[in-house]
């Protein structure tokens, strides 16, 4: 089996994979359809649309910590079987209401926040499972391979979406029907979890409850200046610069005057450049800090030059590039953080990379949609490029004048190594 591809010899993370597939399908299609309804309810308030991303969020900012304690503590492959029934339930209810007509903006608001609890939740448990589904060697490429997974759904989802909202006739109902397919989705995942071989799973014995539990994760991070960094880098790009659903759709609407169709072919152009630097990372045996510092230099530079791009074509062409520089840091953030975090404080160290990669949302999205409300929308993107870029620089900076907490040999190498230095 080709390198790229190794980790589909196991038959669970098969399995795992298959409905991933249609299920962040079907994600795709509700972020565009869901943006595109405030859209047509809030008449193309930039700052509606960052309130539905940041209350969308916000739950991984309030609850990560709890939900990394729950998901070293419960079989994850029960909490995910929880998690995905509440957010298909979810997406149903909003589906149903912009059916029938009666759907208003705080409905929307409101079920963000419920489906974004879903989220917080389900996503350390997720994201550690990876590590039960294969052993360490595969793991990388494992990361790599869902990464390519969601950013190939990335591709169809939001062309999809655009193409069925407009021949549904492009109004609310239409959107509704959108949603309503995203939350049948998950039925993909849920028989993908219940066909799991369990006695190939790499369970992990969960932890005992004691006190203290998630301070034992922030102390192990505060002795841990490479995880930090990487904390800082993905916290700041997370809060200011990966704000797409947003930017892309005001983008569209108030600076290149497309509707739904272009909007959503945005966001699968975008998804060409995802997948090229998830398969780029599924090929990778290790991961530096370097490749997480340089492709977040990269990605705040792209996005400034985004934002200045005079047409829609210019723009179309520069966004696979964007995709490309996000995906590659986001992917060297996770495989390092999962690869250099003891087994048995997985689950909550993943949850605080969580909080802080998606916590700053509801922080930077409404103020991002202010910036684009106040000084067009164009700045969106350079505003949120700027700020990504001096804040991976300032991070760069403080991480210098840390690092000799470990060595250097280990912090510029495999991360594996840093486990055993730092425990």
């Amino acid at each position: 089996m080709s390198p790229t591809f190794r980790a589909l010899h196991n038959p669970n993370y098969r399995l795992y994979a298959a409905g991933g597939v249609v299920s962040n399908t079907g994600t795709w299609m509700q972020r565009v359809a869901q943006d595109w309804l405030v859209v047509l309810l809030a008449t193309n308030d930039g700052v509606a649309l960052g309130i539905t991303t940041g209350l969308q969020f916000l739950p991984a900012l309030l609850l990560s910590p709890y939900a990394g304690l729950i998901a070293d503590r419960v079989p994850k492959l029960r909490l995910l079987k929880i998690t995905q029934t509440v957010m298909a339930l979810t997406a149903l209810v909003l589906g149903a209401l912009a059916v029938t007509g009666t759907v208003e903006v705080w409905h929307v608001f409101v079920l963000a926040f419920v489906f974004g609890t879903g989220s917080a939740f389900d996503a350390p448990a997720r994201q550690s499972f990876v590590s039960e589904l294969v052993g360490p060697d595969d793991l990388s490429n494992a990361v790599g391979l869902n990464s390519a997974s969601f950013n190939a759904a990335r591709m169809l989802g939001p062309a999809l979406a655009g193409v069925l909202i407009a021949a549904f006739g492009g109004g609310v109902t239409a959107t509704g029907w959108v949603i309503v397919m995203n939350g049948l989705s998950y039925g993909a995942v849920l028989l993908a979890l219940s066909r799991m071989r369990t006695a190939q799973l790499l369970t992990t014995v969960p932890e005992e409850r004691h006190k203290g539990m998630i301070r034992d994760a922030v102390r192990y991070l505060r002795g841990r200046p490479d995880l930090l960094l990487v904390l800082s880098v993905v916290g700041f790009a997370g809060t200011f610069g990966l704000n797409f659903q947003m930017t892309s759709a005001l983008m569209a609407t108030q600076v290149f005057d497309k509707g739904a169709t272009e909007y959503g072919l945005l966001g699968s152009i975008m998804a060409i450049g995802s997948l090229s630097g998830a398969l780029l990372a599924a090929r990778r045996t290790r991961v530096r800090l370097r490749l997480v510092v340089g492709a977040a230099v990269l990605f705040g530079v792209v996005e400034i030059a985004a934002g200045l791009m005079p047409t829609y074509l210019t723009y179309a062409v520069t966004v696979p590039l964007l995709g490309l520089a996000a995906l590659t840091m986001i992917t060297a953030a996770n495989t390092t953080m999962q690869l250099a975090t003891a087994p048995h404080l997985r689950g909550r160290v993943m949850a605080l990379y969580l909080m802080v990669f998606m916590g700053g949302t509801p922080i930077g999205s409404p103020f991002i949609g202010w910036l684009g409300e106040t000084f067009g929308a164009r700045w969106t993107l350079i505003g949120g490029g700027g700020l990504t870029l001096l804040g991976v620089l300032l991070s760069v900076a403080l991480f210098t004048r840390s690092r000799h907490r470990l060595g250097e040999k280990v912090l510029t190498t495999d991360p594996v190594r840093a486990v055993a230095v730092a425990s």
